[in-house]
């Protein structure tokens, strides 16, 4: 794969990491959301500074796009880790039903105690986490069955907090996507650049999608063969997939040359739509 030096920390990202740890005092839980696609890069390890030893709930979600046989291993990776965690996807509902049991699960001897205290019936509060495009806003409006959040396809829509009331004894804190200030891991940031959970814009899209076509073709090669009509993927660089793909579209320019950069967002729209499979970037560590 070629390397790709990413880096992207808005100054607002310094403001919500503030905020949020004022906000600490407010909530009995950290609800982490992570994309299933890519269980390690969409979990930010600032997560761990911020929130302390509040306890915290894994949201597993966008599931649907997710490999099922990976995520199967992932989930079983969370338990055996003592993590608690919930299989969600926002655009289907499923798993979402699963979300208030879990809450309560997990914080059930501090229930026992506010109800010891006379305070049956008093509010869970939950904060809602995670990193940008991740679908924090979506599985805020399925838990609460509206559209309370906003909800869009990229990264930095949330950019204020936002409070959620599902039912009596159930509130939710919206919190904006953050990152972290520098990845030391160049995987890293690559996989949450090719997820959308890095605006476009700052990226070169082209290099990529070449990375996305190495990826793809080392793990689901029958997938990226069947989408874009190649007759094979074997010994080829993710520059000339790219071209290959553009050309079976007849993605041309004047000149009959490629158009590389016509090919590279529509591989990542249809990447970040689940337009070419249900993918898993990122494998559960070794025991």
């Amino acid at each position: 794969m070629a390397d790709m030096n990413i880096q992207w920390y808005p100054g607002h990202m310094t403001k919500t990491r503030r905020q949020m740890e004022a906000d600490l005092k407010l909530v009995d839980l950290i609800c982490e959301v992570i994309d299933a696609r890519i269980p390690i890069a969409s979990r930010n390890p600032s997560l761990d500074e911020i929130v302390g030893q509040k306890p915290r709930l894994l949201i597993f979600n966008r599931s649907g796009q997710a490999d099922p046989a990976e995520s199967k291993r992932w989930m079983a990776w969370f338990k055996a880790n003592h993590i608690p965690a919930i299989e969600t996807d926002c655009k289907t509902g499923q798993g979402v039903g699963g979300f208030a049991p879990a809450v309560r699960s997990v914080l059930r001897e501090q229930i026992a105690r506010y109800a010891a205290r006379g305070q049956k019936g008093r509010p869970i509060r939950v904060m809602v986490a995670g990193v940008p495009n991740v679908g924090k806003s979506a599985f805020i409006n399925r838990v609460a069955k509206r559209k309370s959040a906003k909800v869009a396809d990229r990264p930095g829509v949330t950019r204020g907090r936002q409070w959620v009331t599902v039912d009596t004894d159930l509130e939710l804190l919206d919190t904006p996507g953050i990152l972290w200030p520098k990845f030391e891991d160049p995987t890293v940031a690559l996989h949450l650049a090719i997820t959308g959970a890095i605006k476009d814009a700052v990226m070169d899209v082209e290099g990529l999608a070449a990375n996305l076509m190495t990826l793809l073709a080392d793990r689901y090669p029958q997938a990226l063969t069947a989408r874009y009509k190649l007759e094979t993927v074997e010994g080829l660089e993710g520059w000339q997939l790219l071209e290959a793909a553009a050309r079976k579209r007849g993605f041309l320019i004047s000149g009959g040359e490629v158009d590389i950069e016509r090919m590279a967002n529509i591989l990542l729209d249809e990447f970040r739509g689940g337009k070419i499979g249900r993918f898993t970037l990122e494998t559960v560590p070794e025991a």
